[in-house]
């Protein structure tokens, strides 16, 4: 069964506050509801400290939590420290019964960085990669075998696993047992990737879906002008399904083909002052159910 989800950074967005800033989590949940939406991920405005009182707002408007974002920083913190970090953070998703932990690799990268251009990306040294597989390994292991949470690795712009290539390298040297992926069409078009080739070869080690639309013009100036990744938001490079320039219908041919399970969440951050949040995700929503058949 398929869960159609969202991510609450169209409402505000976390590593850049001020888009947003002034969005309630109330207003946010009960947007998301209204639209249609079953689950969500987690934001910096919710309550992730008091439990019971984030179910009971999510409860009352009919939606649960299906993932949270998980900053791994293996490259730069002992192992230990990740480790407990990432405990803390499965007991947390645990309680809300979600099935998927996702996250990247933050701490070599450059994506929360405004003002550094996307093409200073350096490919991560061999003591990075070492770190990064056999660190997912194991927190993957403890995460399935002792929680039954799938752990979902999300490719990223701007982080060490952005292309086919390093996509291929992540999921080549880790257990697939423990590691699955955390698929995301915008990302792999944004890195310069087939966003329908990607899934069609990843889909069977996917557990985890973000689908969101790329605005190619916005692609290519990002490009020509040497941009950041959050510049790129800021002027509008994502947009929910059906509203920018991927082959939506091609994707969701594929998932639908395929033995799929599990969320299908739309993550389409943009400024909610130029794209009214919850306009946006009303729209999404109708084209996943209406033209997509979700």
């Amino acid at each position: 069964m398929i869960k159609l989800g969202i991510a609450p950074i169209g409402w505000t967005n976390d590593d850049m506050p001020e888009l947003g800033g002034e969005i309630t989590f109330e207003q946010c949940i009960s947007e998301m509801a209204l639209a249609g939406y079953a689950g969500c991920e987690v934001g910096t405005k919710y309550p992730v400290h008091d439990k019971q009182l984030l179910k009971h707002m999510l409860d009352i408007r009919g939606i649960t939590i299906c993932n949270q974002w998980f900053s791994y920083e293996f490259s730069t913190k002992p192992f230990q420290e990740v480790k407990e970090n990432f405990i803390n953070h499965i007991d947390f998703l645990n309680y809300f019964n979600a099935k998927v932990v996702g996250g990247a690799e933050c701490g070599n990268t450059l994506h929360g960085q405004y003002h550094t251009p996307l093409s200073y990306r350096k490919e991560a040294s061999k003591e990075d990669w070492k770190k990064l597989t056999s660190g997912l390994n194991e927190l993957g292991r403890i995460s399935l075998e002792e929680y039954g949470i799938k752990l979902a690795y999300h490719h990223h712009m701007a982080t060490m696993v952005e292309t086919q290539s390093e996509a291929d390298r992540l999921l080549n040297e880790t257990d697939d047992k423990y590691v699955t992926l955390n698929y995301d069409c915008g990302h792999f078009y944004f890195a310069g990737e087939d966003p329908v080739a990607m899934l069609q070869k990843y889909i069977s080690r996917t557990s985890h879906i973000h689908f969101k639309d790329v605005r190619h013009s916005v692609r290519e100036r990002v490009r020509k002008d040497d941009l950041s990744f959050l510049k790129a938001v800021k002027l509008g490079i994502y947009t929910v399904p059906g509203d920018g320039d991927l082959d939506m219908h091609a994707l969701a041919d594929i998932v639908h083909k395929s033995n799929y399970e599990g969320w299908l969440v739309v993550e389409a951050e943009q400024d909610p002052s130029v794209a009214n949040p919850y306009e946006y995700s009303k729209k999404g929503y109708e084209f996943l159910t209406n033209q997509l058949k979700f």
